[in-house]
């Protein structure tokens, strides 16, 4: 879909809190959502999913005040998921490096974050991250 065609199909649709079109490097992919597409972004990079600033009703739903909190300075280091991870980071920024993936995983302040059990990668930490996060 061009551009110009995405841009139409985005405003037609815009107006309707409970449909949002929202597209990825080609990809494109319907959201329900009660938001402006505006104030929340879905995406998934390498298996990530990334939710950029998730409406307060979903943190609410999910008990993410109650989640354990953990945080770290500037820092690089690898890790692997033992189990799918859920995080909400409050603050902070992030490039997550997937083993055998060519993108990196830009995340930040506001953005919920679910990680697949199993997954290998390398964390690069730029600025001191404070996030609460659940395992299942």
């Amino acid at each position: 879909m061009s551009n110009a065609n995405s841009n139409r199909y985005n405003n037609k649709f815009s107006n309707n809190p409970s449909l949002v079109l929202s597209s990825s490097k080609g990809k494109r992919r319907i959201v329900a959502s009660g938001e402006k597409e505006s104030s929340s972004m879905a995406t998934e990079i390498a298996g990530v999913k990334v939710i950029n600033n998730p409406p307060q009703s979903k943190l609410t739903d999910l008990g993410v005040t109650s989640w354990p909190k953990w945080g770290c300075p500037p820092s690089k280091f690898p890790w692997t998921y033992s189990a799918k991870e859920t995080c909400y980071l409050l603050k902070g920024k992030v490039k997550v490096y997937p083993d055998g993936s060519n993108q990196a995983v830009e995340i930040g302040a506001g953005d919920l974050v679910e990680f697949p059990k199993g997954m290998s990668c390398t964390w690069d930490v730029s600025e001191e991250v404070d996030k609460h996060y659940k395992f299942e």
